[in-house]
C-alpha cells in the first residue's frame, strides 16, 4: 500500500515501522574477516566480539553470522577445522587476508559505526537522558492517544518536534 500524504507531510492510512537496517551482509563479512585477522574463532565468539565492538548497541544473529560464514568458506576467504564434538572454528585464509586488505577503508569505516554505537548507547544510558527521553515518549504518547486531534494542534506538535529536532542538531 503506497502512503499518500496531506501535503504537511501527515500519511494517510497506517504506516508499518521497520527498524532501519544497521549493517548489509557484506559489512557482517568484513566484520568476520576483521575478526578472524586477529585470530580464529567459533561463530558465537564472532557474535560477542562484534557485540563487544558496539558496546552491546547490535548484536547479530546466528541468522546473519552462519550464512555468512558458509559463505566466506566457499569463497575461500576462511576456513574451517571441526574440532571435537563437532563445533567449527574459522580462520582466514591467504585470500581472505588479501581481501580484508583490498577492502580496509571500508572496514574502517563500518567498526567507526560500530564505535559510534556503543557511544550513542552510553549517552542513552545516562540517568537524566533516560529520564527525559521517558517524559517525552509519555507526553507525546499521552497527547496522540486522545483521538481527534484539531489538524492545527497536530500541525503545533509537528512543529515542536521538527524545531526540537534542529536544536539538539546544531548543539
Amino acid at each position: 500500500m503506497r502512503m499518500q500524504n496531506d501535503g504537511h507531510g501527515i500519511p494517510e492510512g497506517k504506516a508499518r515501522h521497520r527498524r532501519e537496517k544497521l549493517f548489509d551482509a557484506q559489512d557482517i563479512r568484513l566484520l568476520i574477516l576483521n575478526c578472524l585477522a586477529t585470530r580464529q574463532a567459533h561463530g558465537y565468539e564472532l557474535i560477542k566480539t562484534i557485540e563487544a565492538q558496539a558496546s552491546g548497541e547490535y548484536v547479530p544473529s546466528p541468522g546473519i553470522i552462519y550464512p555468512n560464514l558458509t559463505l566466506l568458506e566457499e569463497m575461500g576467504a576462511i576456513s574451517a577445522a571441526v574440532e571435537p564434538g563437532g563445533k567449527k572454528v574459522w580462520a582466514l585464509t591467504p585470500e581472505g587476508t588479501a581481501s580484508l586488505e583490498q577492502q580496509r577503508e571500508e572496514v574502517t569505516a563500518i567498526l567507526r559505526r560500530l564505535e559510534t554505537l556503543g557511544v550513542l548507547g552510553d549517552n542513552r544510558r545516562i540517568p537524566e537522558m533516560q529520564c527525559a527521553i521517558h517524559n517525552f515518549k509519555m507526553a507525546l504518547n499521552t497527547r496522540l492517544g486522545k483521538g481527534d486531534l484539531p489538524r492545527e494542534t497536530l500541525y503545533r506538535i509537528i512543529d515542536t518536534l521538527d524545531q526540537a529536532a534542529k536544536d539538539i542538531e546544531r548543539s
